[in-house]
């Protein structure tokens, strides 16, 4: 216990999913949260985002653990909102120590272009307004954590054309993010910050279980059910499971943040149960 004790963590997408379990796992060990989430839908992304509800829930639980959360509503995609959330977290809790930029979309299955410019908007652009935000309040020897994807690092994965338009600003805005954090990483080695980014495979939240999902993975039905899709998930990973949990990311993040990594930066971290060296092998060496 106490591994991030009495840290301020800055974490998007806070309401649910990964980010409801970064915020959890980190005042577990001791920290305290400000943590923003749209807690509204985006009309190109086909399944239903966090709720103000998801938020306050958020909120409770940190507070049950006996940690402090300053939980605000925020779109990722206007710096402003998320510098004013920044400021009054700051102001609240009175420091900032780390950023875990985890707000995401997928809007798989769609034709319209829109859905390409709205994934790049959440997942890159998102990670940029945060890292922007937070940069003025953080002192030498933070830390940095972006949420990218292992589909972000295999080419065929959700940029294929059969995910739509959508699924190709997804598959941009993680490698986006990948290229990102490896340059940020450099750019603030000289104050002690680390830049790092997680990747996972399939993970058990609400956008892998979702309709948009299973048709992606179930494209041989017309109407694909959870257990229809359960099938195919392992179809990603070396390991023999169909998805990670939230919890899983959540551990890696912790060491991020933590001092244990205080020599961590510019990390590319896979919790992919293989699914990356299953799909990207390594090619001979002569």
């Amino acid at each position: 216990m106490g591994r991030v004790q009495d840290k301020v963590v800055f974490i998007t997408g806070a309401a649910r999913g990964q980010g409801r379990a970064h915020a959890l796992r980190l005042a577990q060990e001791g920290a305290d949260i400000i943590g923003v989430d749209l807690c509204a839908d985006i009309p190109t992304n086909d399944y239903a985002l966090a709720t103000p509800e998801d938020l306050a829930e958020t909120v409770r639980l940190v507070e049950k653990l006996g940690r402090r959360m300053v939980g605000l509503r925020a779109d990722v995609r206007d710096p402003g909102a998320l510098r004013d959330a920044v400021a009054q977290g700051v102001a609240e809790l009175g420091r900032l120590d780390a950023v875990v930029a985890q707000a995401g979309i997928c809007p798989l299955g769609t034709q319209d272009p829109q859905a390409f410019l709205d994934a790049v908007a959440v997942d890159f652009n998102g990670v940029f307004h945060a890292v922007q935000a937070a940069l003025p309040h953080l002192p030498d020897g933070a830390s940095i954590v972006a949420t990218g994807s292992v589909a972000g690092l295999l080419p065929g994965g959700t940029d294929n054309p059969a995910m739509g338009f959508g699924g190709l600003g997804y598959s941009w805005a993680k490698r986006a993010v990948a290229s990102f954090v490896h340059d940020l990483a450099l750019t603030l080695a000289p104050r002690g910050i680390r830049a790092n980014a997680v990747h996972p495979t399939n993970t058990n939240t609400a956008m892998l279980n979702s309709d948009v999902m299973y048709r992606q993975f179930r494209p041989d039905l017309a109407h694909p059910t959870r257990d229809d899709a359960l099938l195919a998930f392992p179809a990603m990973n070396a390991m023999p499971v169909g998805f990670v949990e939230p919890e899983d990311i959540a551990a890696a993040v912790l060491f991020l943040v933590s001092d244990e990594s205080r020599f961590v930066t510019g990390l590319q971290m896979r919790v992919d149960a293989g699914s990356y060296v299953k799909n990207r092998p390594q090619q001979p060496v002569f």
